[in-house]
């Protein structure tokens, strides 16, 4: 069986696994990162989102035999910003908005907002309506007017 290797929330991680497994089976079922949830499997849902080299992507769509052995796979157990802290200033604007209801769909949201703020900031502005817009992750209990609103205080809290 081929070995794969990739870095996962900043340390190398070799598994023995054939090319075609989704990323997202060899975080849950082979490295035992449970942060990432399993939703559709499509890329429909993104409640698996986590980041590849600083962009928000899905693991459920993504064979892990494309993956490099430089490739930096950032899940919310990996989150930035939290070495020496309790958690990530979005994950803290999450719990002030009183965004989460059951819970399943938040570590996708919260990885999908860090990287949209990111990628605004690298674009020297603000987040937007029309940037909040772009995050596709379904929320089953229908919370996105407090996950918006968590969004733009996170990015405000983010350094």
């Amino acid at each position: 069986m081929p070995k794969q290797t990739f870095i996962l929330n900043g340390k190398p991680v070799t598994v023995n696994v054939k090319d075609d497994v989704r990323v997202l089976w060899v975080l849950r079922d082979l490295l035992g990162v449970t942060g990432p949830k399993y939703g559709c499997g499509i890329n429909v849902c993104k409640a698996c989102t986590s980041h590849i080299n600083g962009k928000a992507f899905n693991p459920c769509s993504v064979r892990v035999g494309d993956l490099g052995r430089r490739d930096e796979v950032t899940t919310i157990e990996g989150l930035p910003d939290t070495v020496g802290e309790d958690l990530h200033p979005m994950q803290e604007a999450w719990i002030d908005r009183d965004v989460p209801q059951c819970g399943y769909c938040q570590p996708g949201q919260i990885m999908a907002a860090v990287a949209l703020v990111k990628k605004v900031r690298r674009e020297g502005r603000e987040i937007s309506e029309s940037d909040l817009d772009t995050i596709r992750n379904i929320c089953r209990c229908g919370t996105y007017t407090r996950i918006r609103e968590a969004v733009v205080q996170g990015a405000r809290g983010m350094a």
